[in-house]
């Protein structure tokens, strides 16, 4: 058996520029870091012969690759002509939560079928092939960061090129600042998970008007920003930028946010946060605020309806552990 695991990820700036409508005129840039929450996809050779038989959150046991229901599974396994299979999935967070959890699943098959046949493939092909399978094969509506933040792993600026190169730098903190800052965020969950694909697509149609394209100027500029700062071991203006970002990301699409969102978002900062945003394409999922220690406990009382997910930073991206 053979088994890959790969982290999930949490953006902080740039989110909506690595969309290709965008990023094909004016480039894009996204900053975002792997957490130690993952999605485990294990796979070893079937004892009937011609057989797939797939565990995800459903069943599947199917003669021929054409019949997998899964996309993913389908696609993935047709490039790489994977046959008479046992395939299992688990992941520590669910599904449509804003964490990448597509993406991740994407790249972690990648890994995991390339070790099944013995291949060596560089995080950068991982995450192109990612790309290619979600977005220009499923038409997929959705950006390119998650594939390259959930390959590569860690806390990285990620550059999306007009002529679909893309450059990863990876932002190297002090210790003791990155410790500093793991223990300023904080996410909660509500509860929820949404379609990105809806949400997405409403983006993009909107795309095209002034304010979109301002607000996504904007959005680039803070992941510029953030980078200088972090560069700089600079962590305090995180929590600005967070908000910054939301208020530019909310006005992209209407089903961003809602009023519940909205009112959580104000509780956590009348209580001490001094920023966060919405995980994901929006509509659901986690929200992450950026709050300092001694006010941590009035921003959880403030969200005590809804789970905390304690985490940590990750580094090692998509990986086979067994």
């Amino acid at each position: 058996m053979i088994i890959s695991r790969t982290p999930f990820r949490i953006s902080f700036a740039g989110g909506g520029s690595d969309i290709k409508k965008y990023y094909s005129e004016h480039g894009g840039a996204v900053l975002s870091t792997t957490i130690d929450k993952y999605v485990y996809l294990s796979i070893h050779p079937y004892f009937i012969e011609s057989k797939y038989l797939l565990k995800y959150s459903s069943i599947e046991m199917v003669n021929t690759i054409e019949e997998i229901q899964h996309p993913l599974i389908r696609e993935i396994f047709k490039k790489y002509n994977i046959s008479s299979v046992d395939f299992g999935s688990s992941a520590d967070i669910p599904s449509g939560t804003g964490l990448a959890s597509s993406s991740a699943f994407a790249v972690g098959l990648i890994t995991l079928c390339n070790s099944f046949l013995d291949k060596y493939i560089s995080k950068e092909e991982i995450a192109r092939l990612a790309c290619q399978v979600e977005i220009d094969i499923l038409q997929e509506p959705i950006g390119k960061q998650d594939q390259y933040a959930c390959a590569y792993g860690g806390l990285n600026f990620i550059e999306f090129k007009p002529d679909e190169s893309v450059i990863v730098e990876k932002i190297h903190l002090n210790e003791n600042v990155k410790i500093e800052l793991e223990n300023r965020l904080m996410m909660f969950y509500l509860g929820k998970s949404r379609s990105a694909k809806m949400i997405l697509n409403d983006q993009v149609k909107h795309m095209d008007n002034d304010k979109a394209q301002n607000n996504l100027h904007n959005l680039v500029k803070l992941a510029y920003d953030l980078k200088k700062d972090l560069r700089n071991n600079n962590i305090d203006t995180l929590g600005s930028i967070l908000h910054d970002g939301w208020m530019y990301k909310k006005e992209l699409s209407n089903k961003i946010s809602d009023t519940v969102i909205d009112e959580l978002y104000c509780k956590a900062l009348k209580a001490g946060a001094s920023g966060g945003k919405l995980l994901g394409a929006g509509g659901g999922g986690f929200l992450l605020f950026y709050v300092e220690p001694e006010k941590q406990d009035a921003v959880r009382q403030e969200m005590k309806d809804l789970h905390e997910l304690k985490f940590k930073f990750d580094n090692s991206g998509s990986t086979i552990i067994f």
